[in-house]
């Protein structure tokens, strides 16, 4: 049913006697850091103002250092944000969509007391034009809240396949409100199609060679659908697997990588083995989707199969956060003893 069968064995009893959150966060660091820079484009924002007020920039591509340079001149007329000291204070901020992570986010210095900021900064991205070609360029406009609440004055949103790239000139673009393009799937990274299974220990009878001493989570991960098309020619990418709260070598598996395509199959099984069924309310199987490439691996998204209590052996730990979807998922592995539960679940960034 499977290209590769792994099976290792998940050490619940070391965490049980060590039940200290020092003692996860440096295996976490790696999670955490991702998770840090694939907020929403709106993350942050604290207002309640509308969006006014125009914005001057040009927009250019350097081919000798194979660089975009977006170049943020100045702002008219933005929201007052605190209106009793009659008081803003702008920055720009940009992203290159769909995939936030990616290239991050740059932004100008901030402006001070002004709803009509000067900047004169270039904001840079080292990036491919034939890649640049298949991305959206978000700009937005925010107030800075000494207490990072955040305020969105505005913001503008550009096609860059359609972009006149020989217009090298500043010229000035009415801000809008917040796009609708966020809520109609530039945050869809696509949809993880696998099924798992839960096999307590004894249960299959004394008479099976394969009877486990100690329960097993079996996970097949079959396919994933519609993955974000990082290079026009798609994405080389795997799947990583952890049973958290354990991050050791042990616990960590992946898929072989598939090349140059935005669905790949994997059709790999992962199996772990020490499960009791008294730790399935505590553990959580994280799968992740990555695509490969020679110097760095970029995220691409992720699920979380658990009960999302926020609680693991009674520490509280932010990776306990499963939707409706994937605690709903796990559950009914859980009341299926034996048995192969399929599911098909979107995505997410962790």
């Amino acid at each position: 049913e499977s290209d590769t069968a792994s099976e290792i064995s998940f050490q619940f009893n070391k965490h049980k006697k060590t039940p200290s959150i020092g003692s996860h966060s440096s295996d976490m660091a790696s999670v955490s850091s991702v998770s840090g820079s694939v907020l929403s484009v709106y993350s942050g924002d604290f207002g309640s103002v509308d969006a006014q007020g125009t914005v001057e920039f040009a927009l250019d591509y350097d081919e000798k250092n194979r660089e975009f340079q977006v170049h943020v001149s100045q702002c008219k007329d933005l929201a007052v944000v605190d209106e009793k000291k009659g008081r803003s204070d702008p920055y720009v901020k940009t992203y290159l969509l769909p995939d936030k992570a990616r290239m991050g986010k740059r932004k100008t210095s901030v402006k001070k007391r002004t709803v009509n900021p000067i900047y004169n900064e270039v904001l840079r991205y080292k990036i491919e034009k034939m890649v640049l070609l298949i991305q959206k360029l978000n700009l937005s406009v925010w107030h800075n809240d000494p207490l990072g609440r955040n305020s969105f004055l505005g913001e503008i949103e550009i096609d860059l396949a359609s972009w006149d790239w020989s217009n090298k000139k500043l010229n000035w673009y009415p801000l809008k409100p917040r796009s609708l393009s966020a809520v109609n799937g530039v945050d869809h990274r696509g949809v993880m199609n696998l099924s798992i299974k839960y096999i307590p220990p004894g249960s299959l009878g004394k008479m099976c060679p394969k009877n486990p001493p100690s329960g097993e989570v079996h996970i097949w991960v079959k396919d994933v659908k519609d993955l974000l098309q990082l290079r026009p020619c798609g994405v080389d990418s795997f799947v990583k697997c952890y049973v958290l709260p354990d991050t050791s070598k042990k616990s960590y598996q992946k898929t072989r990588v598939i090349k140059r395509d935005t669905n790949p199959v994997f059709n790999h099984t992962i199996v772990y083995d020490g499960f009791h069924t008294e730790d399935l309310k505590d553990a959580c199987v994280e799968l992740t989707v990555w695509d490969h490439e020679k110097l760095t691996n970029h995220f691409l998204g992720g699920i979380r199969l658990g009960l999302g209590t926020g609680l693991s052996y009674g520490i509280s730990v932010d990776w306990m956060d499963s939707t409706q979807e994937e605690v709903a998922f796990w559950q009914e592995m859980m009341s299926a003893a034996n048995e192969w539960i399929e599911g098909l679940l979107p995505l997410r960034s962790l």
